[in-house]
């Protein structure tokens, strides 16, 4: 199949360090690349795929200094993938609503796949003038503010089965990966450590937006010498970081629409003490590959229970759910049911 996948411009594709829409838009465009399909993937410049690659951007927007409008960027990405749409059996947006209004116009067949939360002020005011457009799930549980948007498939993200290697373990000090933000619970993460009496490492990104909340609330924690802060981190770092833990500790406070740093986990045998909000309950099977908690206090007791946890099975479950080969025959099976039905082009009314 000719395939057209639209990336986020923010990083690149693969994200040098942070960054989960963009990492699973690379290994779904390397792994249909592999299976011998035509895959033009529209990116930043720094990006570095084995598909065509159409430069959309100079660099990563988060890491530039020279992109003033991210909006604007995006805007004249989706102008290129709209003149060039005949091109392609199939085009698979990563970037949200913002395509719907050139892409639904289109003869050619697309789809959308929602990786943000769906809870958000006037998100469905604009997804209800797109009836007809389909749109794909990362979990049902991301679906729950929006149940009638047009659902055409519900996709968990998936890893190649060799980027993070098996750990045996059992680890000695508990783990921390992904934003510095209120909602993520890095505070929570810090209080469940010492709580139980165990190191904290924290492999941490900290937007702008966030340097607030990690001045006031996280910088006055760091100085107990059981916690360490490592930054934002990637590659080599974060395999060391989740395969040396006796388990990654997840404690938010929104709703997670996957969470792609609990099946991150697994991938190296390592079990996920999660808080029951939005996707924790698909993706972490309870007892089995970590505990499902509500409270802070349940997750300090559930840290006394890692040894029920069966490393080995941790990473089978994550060989057998939530791997790339997984995922991609999952988005191939609904790229052929979506370009059996090409749709007429839809004029704009007079």
């Amino acid at each position: 199949m000719r395939i057209a996948q639209i990336s986020p411009l923010h990083e690149s594709v693969p994200p040098q360090r942070y960054g989960g829409t963009e990492r699973i838009v690379s290994y779904l465009t390397e792994e249909l690349v592999s299976l011998g399909h035509d895959v033009t993937l529209f990116a930043s410049a720094d990006s570095v795929t084995s598909a065509t690659l159409v430069p959309c951007a100079r660099s990563s927007l988060r890491t530039s200094e020279w992109c003033r409008d991210p909006l604007a960027v995006h805007l004249a990405m989706i102008e290129d993938v709209g003149r060039r749409a005949g091109e392609f059996d199939i085009i698979h947006s990563h970037i949200e609503y913002l395509p719907l209004p050139v892409l639904s116009r289109m003869a050619t067949p697309y789809l959308t796949t929602v990786h943000g939360r769906l809870d958000l002020a006037d998100y469905g005011t604009v997804l209800a003038r797109f009836p007809t457009s389909p749109f794909v799930s990362l979990t049902m549980a991301q679906r729950q503010p929006l149940p009638d948007l047009n659902w055409a498939g519900n996709i968990n993200h998936g890893l190649p089965p060799g980027l993070l290697g098996f750990a045996s373990g059992p680890g000695e000090y508990l783990a921390f990966l992904g934003r510095a933000t209120p909602e993520k619970g890095l505070n929570v993460a810090i209080r469940i450590a010492l709580e139980v009496g165990m190191p904290l490492k924290i492999g941490a990104k900290v937007d702008n937006v966030d340097k607030a909340y990690f001045d006031s609330v996280i910088v006055p924690l760091l100085d107990h010498p059981d916690i360490e802060f490592l930054g934002e981190i990637g590659g080599q770092a974060k395999q060391e970081l989740l395969g040396g833990a006796a388990a990654l500790v997840f404690p938010i406070d929104w709703p997670e629409p996957f969470g792609l740093v609990m099946i991150e986990a697994m991938a190296c045998g390592t079990p996920v003490i999660a808080r029951r909000r939005g996707s924790v309950s698909e993706v972490v099977d309870d007892g089995r590959t970590g505990f499902v908690v509500e409270t802070a206090g349940e997750a300090a007791a559930a840290v006394g229970k890692l040894d029920r946890i069966d490393r080995r099975g941790v990473r089978a479950e994550f060989e057998r759910r939530f791997t790339v080969n997984r995922m991609t025959q999952q988005y191939l099976s609904l790229y052929e049911r979506l370009a059996r039905s090409r749709r007429p082009l839809v004029l704009a009314a007079d």
